[in-house]
Parts: C-alpha cells; structure tokens; sequence
C-alpha cells in the first residue's frame, strides 16, 4: 500500500472518530438548550464553511483534531451575563453540563459497540477459546501468527503477526506440532508457506537457542482462530461484551503507562503519534477491511478513555471541574479555568509535536 493510500485512510478514520466525538457533544448541548456557535474539523486555517442557524459547519485544513465551540464552555463577561446568557453552557445545571462534557467520550464507545457489532455480524476472525458456545457458526479454521519478537529470526525472514501458516516444510501441521518441527530443524533452514491479505507468500527460517528454554525457536506466538459470523442479536451482545473487555484493557494500560512515568520506566517510544497511527492504520487497511474496522474501534476506544483523564484541556479536566464546582458549591473563576485549560492544551500540543518527532525518527531508523 502507498503512503499516500495510508495517508489518505489514516485522515478518514481520524475524521469519522473526530466527527463522532464532536457529534456527542453537539447533540447533548442542543438538547440542553446551549447555544453551539461551530462544528469543525481539524484545526487550523477554514477549507471550507457553511452557517446554518447559529451554527457554522466546517473543515479546516489540519486534520488532527476537531472541536464544537459551545457558547460558555470558556467562560467570559458575555456569556455569563449578557443577553443569551440562559443559554450559556456556563450558567445550565452541572448535571447537564457534566452530560454535555462525557457526551463524545460516549459516543466513541458506542461507535466502537457499532463496529464491533458489524464485525461479529459480518464474520470476524476470532479465536475458538471463549467462543465455543458457537461452535456451530465456526468457518475457515486455521494457524494464525499472533505476536513475532523484535529482531527474531521470525521478523527477520518477513514473518508478521496477522499471518496464515499453511505448511512447515512442506507439511500442513496443527498448533501444537508446528514447535515440534522447528526445534526437529536443529537450526537448519525451515521452509514457512503462509497467506497474508489474501496472497500466497513463502520464505525462510533458521531457529535459534536461547528464546524458549531448551528448545529451537524462531520467535513466533500462534492460535487456532476461525471466522467467527453470528446471528444480529448475539452479535451486538458479543459486541458489547467485546467493547468492554477493550475498554477495560486500555484503561489498565493506561494506568500501567502512567504509573511506569511516576517510576521512570515509561519511555516516549511506548506511546504512538499521528504518525505511528497512520502506520497502524495503514497495516490494517492492508490485511482487509475487517481489520481496519476492528482497529478503528480500538482507536475510538482509545479517544474516549483519554478524553477521560482528568487533565486541564480534555473532557475530564472539564468534567473534574464541573464536579468541583458541584462538591463546593461555588463557582471556580472564569480566569483560572481558562488559563487552565490553555495551558492543558499548549502542553497537550508539545507532547503530540514530541511523540510524532519520535514516530518519524522511528520510521527514518
């Protein structure tokens, strides 16, 4: 696939998920009579605009980010007292303005329930274990690659995870027999067939000592997968089991990230820019349209549990003001959460400037 092919599907998907966030918080501000003065996406200078009602629509020349302005988000003499105050997002119940804030952190999960659901309903490639009450719906049984070691002799012939092993050496071989000839090789060359998107490749495979105690190995991990294709009602419940499961994931790694950063064992190389992303996304776009669903869900995922965390700028800076403000029953200056929130952002734009630095070194190295 193209840079500019990758390019290209990377800016679709950020805009859908972009449009998904924002759409949340545009739907629940108009339910609860806020004023909405714009709905962009991306950042930067105008591409194109039109006004409808109150509201101008648009897309703006940098596609990484988007942004509903909400009339009394940043509070100001305006719009705490002037004549549309009643509709100040300021001035409305904090329950309605903790709804309006968690509103696009919402809707990635739901979006992400929705293509999950599509997913299992158009046949996804699942492993058997956890999914053995539908044995019956199992198709295309095979052994799939699922992790490859850095620098192993594995990723150094080509192998990558997503792959379908065919033969080893010539012979069809289960799960379970498939180690047993590569420590049988004794570091003489494997010869792997496998399918990759759909084409046929081969290459191959000297094993090593030294990565699987006492035993020849080159690297790999693997599992029996099928395709798994579920009737609608099974398949939105799996979805929502499925959707929580990953929610859960990304809030424990997470919480791992951030607390290996309070120990100094956190390095930036752990976290992916735009840049990486668009790599990911790219890959997956490459392996089939399934896989580039199933990533897009992770990414929505990972928007809405990061628009979670409590940091001046995001949704749950906002929302931990809001609840604040609910606790004290007092209203925090207008001055300090703006000069809050702007100083949230500008270090919010520093990081991404510094992981997208080291998405490039990356992709240079």
């Amino acid at each position: 696939m193209s840079t500019l092919t990758t390019v290209i599907i990377f800016i679709i998907v950020l805009a859908v998920l972009i449009f998904v966030h924002e759409l949340g918080h545009f739907l629940f501000a108009r339910w609860a009579g806020i004023r909405v003065d714009a709905f962009k996406i991306g950042f930067g200078p105008k591409i194109f605009a039109w006004k409808r009602g109150e509201t101008e629509y648009g897309v703006n020349a940098i596609p990484f980010g988007g942004y509903v302005k909400i009339f009394g988000e940043n509070p100001d003499e305006e719009n705490m007292h002037g004549p549309d105050a009643a509709r100040s997002f300021v001035n409305k119940n904090r329950w309605k303005q903790a709804l309006v804030l968690v509103a696009g952190i919402l809707f990635n999960f739901i979006f992400a329930w929705i293509l999950y659901s599509g997913a299992f309903m158009s046949g996804v490639t699942a492993t058997t274990d956890g999914y053995e009450q539908y044995a019956n719906d199992f198709t295309n049984p095979r052994v799939m690659i699922t992790q490859v070691s850095p620098n192993s002799p594995a990723e150094k012939a080509g192998l990558k995870e997503g792959d379908v092993i065919k033969t080893v050496n010539g012979s069809a071989l289960t799960v379970d027999q498939i180690p047993n000839a590569i420590n049988a090789s004794k570091g003489a060359p494997i010869a792997f067939s496998f399918m990759r998107a759909g084409e046929a490749s081969t290459t191959s495979v000297d094993a090593v000592t030294g990565l699987v105690a006492d035993k020849y190995a080159i690297g790999i991990a693997m599992d029996d997968v099928v395709t798994l294709k579920l009737p609608f009602f099974a398949a939105i419940w799996q979805g929502l089991k499925y959707t929580w499961f990953m929610i859960e994931q990304t809030v424990v790694g997470l919480w791992t990230f951030v607390a290996n950063l309070f120990h100094g064992s956190a390095a930036l190389s752990d976290v992916a820019g735009p840049v990486g992303i668009a790599g990911i996304v790219g890959d997956a776009a490459q392996l089939g349209f399934q896989y580039l669903v199933m990533i897009t869900a992770l990414i929505s995922i990972n928007l809405g549990v990061i628009n979670l965390i409590p940091f001046p700028a995001l949704d749950g800076g906002r929302i931990l003001f809001v609840a604040i403000e609910g606790i004290t029953r007092r209203r925090i200056p207008a001055k300090f959460t703006n000069w809050v929130n702007l100083v949230g952002f500008a270090l919010l734009m520093i990081l991404m400037i510094a992981v997208t630095f080291n998405d490039v070194a990356k992709l240079v190295k």
